[in-house]
């Protein structure tokens, strides 16, 4: 069983019902990012993906050494185990890492994804951050233009944080693509937040960070002002957004069950 982690339930990410897919990026002060050590568990899970599925978990471009060597200098690693810098990396922090080039065109350079949520990183390394997002139309056409504008603009070693989140019918962390075997009974999901940062470490890159948290679903009912505001978020969603989510079916049972 979960612990309940108050202090989410008192801020959701869903706040008061705004448009899920939107920018949100706030300032917090550098010692607040990445400062939570990686726990046993979380390293377990990590360290054996990493050994067991690599291929799976990590992808780089050609082009690349030069900026994830930056990213170890920037963490002062210097032993290395894996032969990408950026799983070495990853392996020292309880977050995923994107490693995205700050110019140009702003391709995905580097990644090491433990916990991904419905995607699968070698189908986004080497592209664009338009190219990664263009299967959500509406999410480049909300939010694209000031991603990228954001990303060349942000002042270096200055972290930027929101908090985002999905729903998901267990706690297991690697999920390449949707559930199978969703259950029909939505007090046995699960909400997934994830806490993701943006910090343009260096000149020339910028990193991504996700860093994944779960509450059980059912504990909605104890706070009706939430829960009020989270229907109001998802009546919020479009055709492809709602495909995003997890298609009709999903969203359906979800709103039926948080209208009980």
């Amino acid at each position: 069983m979960l612990d309940v982690d108050y202090s989410f339930w008192e801020n959701p990410p869903w706040g008061n019902g705004k448009q899920k897919y939107r920018l949100g990026l706030k300032p917090i002060a550098k010692d607040e990012w990445l400062n939570r050590e990686i726990g046993p568990s979380l390293y377990k899970h990590k360290k054996e993906l990493l050994d067991n599925k690599y291929n799976d978990v990590v992808a780089v471009t050609n082009d690349s050494l030069d900026a994830q060597e930056a990213l170890s200098r920037e963490f002062g690693l210097t032993r290395r185990i894996y032969k990408d810098p950026i799983a070495d990396v990853s392996l020292n922090i309880q977050d995923d890492l994107c490693l995205i080039r700050a110019k140009g065109d702003q391709k995905l350079l580097a990644a090491s994804i433990c916990s991904p949520s419905y995607w699968n990183v070698k189908s986004k390394i080497g592209k664009s951050l338009r190219e990664i997002h263009h299967p959500v139309t509406t999410l480049n056409e909300k939010i694209g233009d000031r991603i990228s504008t954001f990303i060349k603009q942000a002042p270096i070693m200055k972290p930027f944080a929101r908090q985002n989140w999905l729903i998901h019918g267990d706690t297991k962390r690697f999920h390449l693509s949707e559930e199978n075997s969703l259950s029909d009974d939505p007090a046995k999901w699960f909400i997934r937040s994830e806490k993701e940062t943006l910090c343009r470490f260096h000149e020339d890159y910028s990193l991504f960070t996700i860093n994944v948290m779960f509450q059980p679903l059912f504990l909605i009912h104890d706070y009706p002002e939430q829960k009020q505001n989270l229907i109001l978020s998802i009546n919020t969603f479009d055709n492809k957004e709602i495909d995003y989510f997890g298609g009709d079916k999903k969203v359906n049972l979800l709103l039926k069950y948080l209208s009980s």
